[in-house]
């Protein structure tokens, strides 16, 4: 029997939903074999937890902020990301509403990147495609294009 996909949410943080020219990277300090990479903040949804309550969550913990949510970035697989064999995430657009990010748990360092910037710091592997995507998204004055 193949085990069940974990469900896995990030916020794509930007300094302006309406006219973002920067997303905020965090870079893993745990575990080992992740530690140095870079990611979109977020992280398992738990049993019972619709999506978006965990990405709050995800966020307060990780980073210590709250976070006005806007458009998902739909991915490939039916709206998901398969980031791995087994876990599938889900990835909103989100603005900073309180608070200062900090690397509070399971991170070492947080960066501001720029469109042109993105490809500055090694993404986790399952990352590189939303990245990809991003790319997409983002004008080169900063500002999101339509679908």
């Amino acid at each position: 029997m193949q085990e069940p996909l974990i469900n896995v949410v990030a916020a794509a943080i930007v300094d302006d939903l309406n006219q973002p020219t920067r997303l905020l990277a965090a870079r893993r300090s745990a575990p080992a074999a992740l530690a140095g990479r870079w990611e979109f903040p977020g992280g398992k949804v738990e049993p019972g937890e619709d999506h978006l309550s965990a990405l709050h969550r995800e966020l307060d913990e990780e980073l210590g902020v709250t976070v006005a949510v806007g458009a998902e970035l739909p991915g490939p697989d039916g709206g998901v990301w398969p980031i791995t064999s087994k876990h599938r995430m889900r990835v909103w657009f989100a603005q900073l509403q309180d608070g200062a990010p900090e690397p509070l748990e399971d991170h070492d360092e947080l960066r501001w990147l720029t469109a042109a910037e993105l490809d500055d710091v090694p993404w986790l592997d399952g990352d590189v495609q939303i990245v990809t995507a991003l790319h997409g998204h983002l004008g080169p004055d900063g500002s999101v294009r339509a679908g």
